[in-house]
């Protein structure tokens, strides 16, 4: 299994597979291709939703001359797939077919070198969590012993980016770009306290905040970091941000909540997927808030059944929900999607915390089941914008 680096990336909203892996990939083939024309051809949900994600504008900034094709084309071997073709004097000098796999990963056709060494030796949670009963660790020692000690400098890297998204959401008002007047509103949600507001509710208020200005801040193209993805990047920092300013957790214990939702993220991307448009929104979203149950349970320092279950509980709640959003744009419902998810992370945790000793179901088995839902599921419901709320949307 790869490094959590390949996880968490620091990048510009709003879609890690739209915007992160095409610009990734452009960037590569213009080095490798050096030309005085391109042609970029877009197929599948890359193509569907690409003018919403932004795609085209990141190819141009990226290829500059460049005709951009948007091809309604599925590829059978990944639904985000493109053509790049380099020209010099009008005659063709290279091609390149490239998958943008999720979490702004990318794969060139034709190669068998992976994007990241495989830094860990086992592929499953209970693999995992043998070796780590075994040898007396949690997971964040797990996660130290195979990346090696400056994973504690990249983690904190990653919560400060974290920070800085949640803060400029919250000092930004006004519309979200893309045209369909989508207010921000993390702003709002942060500044209106309630006279005499219950505990229940400031928490619900408070971690809703943080998630939507991760989320508003990743639709306006600013920089987020991917948990797993950027659409799905503001559950796991709204709930460590709370948990960390209401029981006052020092940024070690942070960073050790980040390692453990780093492997479970690593291995629902290892053994299913995080893509939208290859397996829906439970990909994404889903993970995410399974990401974030374990961050919460792990800042606790709850068992790893406790973990484990808290994961599971979070991901199976999400199974089968799909990936429609309006316009091809990343706002609505999934700037919603994240805070519920984020408030769904909590209840998780608090769950497994009283009934892990009870369970029936593993967090591999449910990894499995959501991959194979996501085959299952039709294509208009993962990330084409073609179905859904996508489809019966009407502006008022």
């Amino acid at each position: 299994m790869k490094s959590i680096r390949s996880l968490y990336k620091i990048g510009r909203g709003p879609s890690s597979s739209h915007t992160m892996g095409p610009e990734i990939a452009c960037i590569r083939f213009k080095r490798d291709y050096p030309a005085d024309h391109y042609r970029v051809v877009l197929y599948g949900s890359l193509s569907l939703t690409g003018k919403g994600h932004m795609t085209d504008v990141v190819i141009r900034e990226v290829l500059q001359d460049v005709d951009i094709i948007f091809s309604s084309t599925f590829i059978d071997t990944h639904p985000n797939t493109m053509d790049l073709y380099a020209y010099e004097n009008q005659q063709e000098i290279g091609h390149a077919r490239v998958y943008s796999i999720g979490g702004g990963a990318i794969r060139f056709e034709g190669e068998t070198h992976e994007e990241a060494l495989h830094v860990y030796p086992h592929e499953s949670f209970d693999e995992i969590k043998a070796y780590c009963l075994k040898e007396n660790i949690r997971l964040p020692e797990y996660v130290r012993r195979f990346e090696g000690p400056d994973i504690d400098a990249f983690l904190q890297t990653i919560w400060e980016a974290m920070q800085r998204s949640i803060e400029e959401g919250l000092s930004q008002d006004g519309i979200l770009p893309g045209g369909l007047d989508v207010e921000r509103r993390a702003r709002h949600l942060f500044t209106r306290q309630l006279e005499k507001e219950p505990p229940e509710i400031l928490e619900n208020r408070l971690v809703s905040a943080y998630a939507f200005a991760v989320n508003e801040t990743n639709a306006s193209a600013g920089t987020i970091v991917t948990a797993p993805t950027c659409g799905a990047s503001g559950t796991v920092p709204a709930v460590l941000k709370y948990m960390q300013e209401r029981h006052g957790f020092k940024n070690r214990a942070v960073r050790r909540a980040l390692a453990t939702a780093g492997i479970i993220g690593n291995l629902i991307k290892h053994n299913a997927s995080i893509s939208g448009a290859e397996a829906g929104c439970q990909a994404e979203v889903g993970s995410a808030c399974s990401m974030a149950a374990a961050a919460h349970a792990e800042l606790f320092k709850l068992s790893l059944e406790q973990i484990e279950y808290a994961a599971e509980i979070a991901l199976e709640h999400h199974l089968g929900l799909t990936c429609d959003p309006i316009a091809g744009l990343v706002q609505i419902p999934c700037i919603e999607r994240n805070a519920v998810a984020a408030l769904r992370a909590i209840d998780a945790c608090g769950l497994a915390y009283f009934l892990s000793d009870s369970r029936k179901i593993s967090f591999d088995t449910v990894v499995e089941t959501m991959f194979e839902t996501g085959k299952d599921m039709p294509a208009n419901y993962r990330e084409t914008s073609c179905g859904g709320l996508a489809k019966k949307y009407r502006s008022r």
